[in-house]
């Protein structure tokens, strides 16, 4: 039976309490023994190691940051050599690895990325069965219903368990005080998008990816504006309905489950789309910015929130896959700022603002995740076992690390439609 998720102290995180004998390598499994020798590569931070049998190694520089990884089946190193983060991944779920503090390991692994990259990347043979799965889940119109149910239609119940009472799942805009409500910092997200387009009241506002409706909320309730949202989430669309009936809008909304390529109805006088290029998929891209461009009036402006992947790991990431597009958001794909850049150009829409807040991120997904961790029993009692939580676990812990280290960013991107 896999160990069960449990939290530890801090001294348990840092390795202080390592103290039994160093591992040896000469009775390890030759996968155990090749990663033990790749981690000695490590040049920032500090890593406890513990081995099935209790024995451990102390690896990197003996100084801040700390992390520990507890390891109860040795085979998960060959996974980890063989699909890098994928590999890792899949031990964390099936129980073969422990840690008493997620975020802190996946922080030093991203931070050692450039000194650990054969484990981060595994061999591009044992990748190769991921990256065609990952290809032939490309975002066609078939697939992509397919792909959004498999994510969001997992049931309302289960997202408002950890998300705050705006049932936002993008992250919030805290300007500058992490200290902020949640509620306050993801209103304030969307208040900023819908300023940014210059919404007001009668304007046709349409958004691309209208989750559980809190932008759609806003433009009809503060804004005055009449907003068209599309979903390909039946789970989203029956409750984004229910949301705008409660407040007495629902002739100002008109909310609809349907592709983004199918919109016929522009012109609009502005777009929003809030984190929904990353569910596009990259042979997409052109399609999706040409689809802002032809719902925008003339004059008009859109703004699309985006999780961008730093530049220079761009062209790496294009040609291989990793555990979000394997596990968590099948078909995606993260545009490059430069990229963004490019394909909106591309379209006919000028980049006129850019607001960049990735450490904002890293504290939505610390709050999602303590809400998450702290409703296991619940999440139990909806049918979802051990292993699904050891997944979303996981995931929110690796997107928060790689916002903390600055391997992804969110950006507000504002586009302008010539006149």
């Amino acid at each position: 039976m896999p160990p069960s998720i449990k939290t530890l102290d801090s001294a348990q995180v840092s390795g202080h309490r390592a103290s039994a004998a160093s591992i040896s390598h000469a009775s390890l499994p030759k996968a155990a023994s090749r990663l033990l020798s790749l981690l000695t590569r490590l040049k920032i931070g500090t890593l406890t190691v513990h081995a099935p049998d209790g024995n451990n190694q102390v690896f990197g520089t003996h100084q801040a940051p700390f992390a520990a990884m507890h390891i109860h089946r040795w085979d998960m190193c060959a996974d980890v050599l063989k699909s890098g983060d994928i590999g890792f991944a899949e031990g964390y779920m099936a129980g073969d690895w422990t840690t008493p503090d997620l975020a802190a390991l996946l922080r030093l692994a991203i931070a050692n990325r450039d000194h650990l990259e054969s484990a981060i990347y595994g061999h591009w043979l044992g990748r190769l069965a991921y990256r065609i799965k990952h290809l032939l889940n490309r975002n066609n119109r078939s697939n992509s219903r397919k792909n959004i149910h498999a994510h969001y239609d997992l049931g309302n119940a289960f997202y408002e368990l950890w998300l705050d009472g705006t049932m936002n799942y993008s992250s919030a805009w805290f300007e500058g005080d992490h200290a902020k409500d949640m509620a306050e910092a993801q209103k304030a997200k969307v208040r900023r998008a819908l300023r940014m387009v210059n919404a007001k009241p009668g304007d046709r506002v349409l958004e691309i990816g209208c989750g559980w409706g809190a932008l759609a909320e806003a433009a009809t309730t503060e804004f005055g504006a009449h907003i068209t949202g599309v979903t390909l989430s039946t789970e989203q669309l029956a409750f984004a309905k229910a949301r705008m009936q409660s407040h007495g809008v629902q002739q100002r909304a008109d909310l609809r489950l349907q592709d983004y390529r199918d919109i016929d109805d522009g012109p609009y006088d502005a777009v929003c789309s809030i984190e929904m290029i990353e569910a596009v998929g990259q042979a997409y891209w052109p399609t999706y910015f040409q689809t802002i461009h032809r719902m925008l009036k003339p004059g008009g402006r859109a703004c699309v929130q985006s999780i961008t992947i730093n530049d220079r790991f761009f062209e790496r990431y294009l040609q291989s896959t990793d555990f979000i597009q394997q596990y968590i958001f099948p078909g995606g794909c993260l545009p490059s700022p430069s990229e963004f850049r490019k394909q909106a150009q591309a379209a006919g829409l000028q980049v006129v603002d850019e607001l960049n807040f990735g450490l904002d991120y890293a504290e939505t997904l610390r709050r999602w995740r303590e809400r998450f961790m702290a409703q296991l029993d619940t999440v139990r009692t909806l049918k979802f076992d051990d292993r699904f939580i050891r997944l979303w676990s996981f995931y929110l812990a690796y997107c928060e690390a790689a916002f903390d280290e600055a391997n992804i960013d969110v950006v507000q991107f504002t586009l302008a439609k010539p006149a």
